[in-house]
């Protein structure tokens, strides 16, 4: 077992050949549900080791010093740790699935459930032979805390997560939203020090993180923000708590559910609020509790019932009642969301009349893996600054993308021009709009971005005047150059 200090680079190409000893038997997209968990365990377990160790040391060889739970950041009960693992050889699954759950069980305020539902004994898909292989090529490393630094260890986890959505590119933007939409997310929510922040869809905690990340580039400190995510799908949802801890992070609550069904997270009054809220919901949802909205009892329908097939404006209106007084939130939605007519324009309508909105920002085609749909995102604020009231800030990003072969890309410098344009608030030719109410009340509240960013296009051809100036100097120039060539020729003559 490796005892030097791990980089970046050791730790992806260490958890990509993890993800390759499974290929054949477990397809790539189930690799996410056996590699996340056991990576989790083996950090636990090389925590608790030498945290045990610290304790051992300070009390010259006391073993049962060493195991009192206040010298642990998490309980792992006798047989549970990674070594107990490691020396099986028969049945190693079952041994998997008792150290995994021994370990929940003796953590039930923060691990329960966090393993997930993996069938580690299934020895039809993980033969025995199979998982040691696997447990060999984790014990590689130590990845003790004074080894694997939070920053790295969560760095390579997110390499993983893109790593999996690369392999499988099936439906994966469900789960991974490419890094530079979420920072362009998290420029414009700009979140500070003390701040509570809210996901509704987090997926595997991309966007919570990203606001660390933003305050940590802010030098502000990080660990005063309160994290709040929920998401439906099991998997995902265990990964984002396993993110969550992998970074280092303290403060935070990932619940399972379905949002827009059973919320999770309350207050005295109602729906908890919070600062800050942001999120990449799944778009255009078809089975997403219509049935319940009409009455909702969480009274999320403040602008109107959504149509029963299509799920982006219940997103948006449980996102606006998830503000506090004096909150702000950015969504990521399908274009369709700014122009469809019926019960979606509705409740456009009662969102711009509340002016609620601040700006439409469109996104370059084919940057979302999965599908080829161009998005968009729409900033909101419950109290817009005065400069700004009554008025909407339409931003055509369609061509800041680099254009790839199977896909694009929204690059750095992409992300900074669109985050500029947002900031300055002022039209920009081709590309930027200050719209005022009643310019979006004669499109019958309609935010098609093309609506109010006209693209002019530069047939870059001269006005007839200067055509024809340009005709007699090009017409004398000739003029004088023949009657060079005259002179030279009867000077040979």
């Amino acid at each position: 077992m490796t005892k030097t200090k791990l980089t970046l680079s050791q730790l992806e190409q260490y958890l990509s050949k993890a993800a390759w000893i499974l290929k054949g038997p477990v397809d790539a997209s189930d690799f996410k549900v056996y590699i996340f968990p056991l990576l989790f365990f083996k950090r636990l377990s090389d925590v608790y080791d030498e945290e045990y160790q610290l304790a051992l040391e300070e009390s010259d060889g006391d073993v049962e010093y060493a195991s009192l739970p206040e010298f642990h950041r998490f309980e792992i009960p006798d047989g549970c740790l990674w070594k107990d693992v490691r020396e099986t050889t028969v049945n190693v699954g079952l041994a998997i699935e008792k150290a995994l759950r021994g370990i929940e069980q003796a953590n039930q305020e923060s691990l329960y459930g966090i393993f997930g539902d993996a069938q580690w004994s299934n020895k039809n898909k993980l033969s025995d032979r199979l998982l040691t292989d696997l447990i060999e090529h984790f014990s590689q490393y130590t990845l003790s805390n004074s080894l694997v630094e939070p920053d790295i260890l969560g760095n390579a986890y997110e390499y993983l997560i893109k790593h999996f959505a690369d392999l499988t590119n099936k439906k994966a933007g469900e789960f991974y939203t490419p890094r530079s939409v979420v920072h362009l997310l998290g420029l414009i929510l700009d979140p500070h020090e003390g701040e509570t922040i809210y996901d509704p869809a987090c997926g595997t905690g991309g966007m919570l993180l990203e606001c660390v990340d933003h305050l940590k580039e802010n030098n502000e400190d990080y660990r005063t923000l309160k994290l709040f995510g929920q998401e439906k799908n099991l998997t995902s949802s265990s990964i984002a708590r396993m993110n969550m801890f992998l970074h280092g992070i303290e403060d935070f609550q990932i619940a399972r559910g379905d949002t827009l069904r059973q919320p999770a997270f309350f207050a005295a009054d109602g729906l908890k609020t919070f600062d800050c809220v942001i999120a990449n919901p799944p778009f255009s949802l078809k089975e997403w509790g219509a049935e319940n909205w009409t009455n909702d009892p969480f009274g999320r329908n403040i602008a109107g019932v959504p149509p029963k097939g299509n799920g982006d404006m219940a997103w948006v209106q449980h996102m606006i009642k998830s503000m506090n007084s004096t909150g702000r939130m950015t969504v990521v939605l399908p274009h369709g969301a700014l122009f469809r007519k019926g019960a979606e324009g509705k409740i456009r309508q009662k969102l711009l009349e509340d002016d609620l909105l601040e700006a439409v920002i469109g996104l370059g085609p084919n940057i979302f893996y999965g599908t080829q749909l161009a998005a968009c995102v729409l900033v909101f604020k419950q109290n817009k600054e005065e400069s700004k009231k009554d008025k909407v800030l339409f931003i055509d990003g369609s061509d800041q993308v680099r254009v790839g072969r199977a896909q694009n890309y929204l690059e750095i410098e992409h992300v900074h021009q669109l985050f500029d344009w947002y900031i300055h608030y002022d039209n920009v030719e081709n590309y930027v709009k200050v719209a005022s109410m009643s310019d979006i009340e004669e499109n019958d509240f309609n935010l098609n971005i093309p609506l109010y960013v006209e693209k002019i296009i530069e047939d870059n051809l001269p006005s007839v005047e200067d055509a024809l100036k340009d005709l007699k100097t090009a017409w004398a120039e000739s003029q004088k150059a023949e009657e060079k060539f005259k002179t030279i020729l009867k000077e040979f003559i």
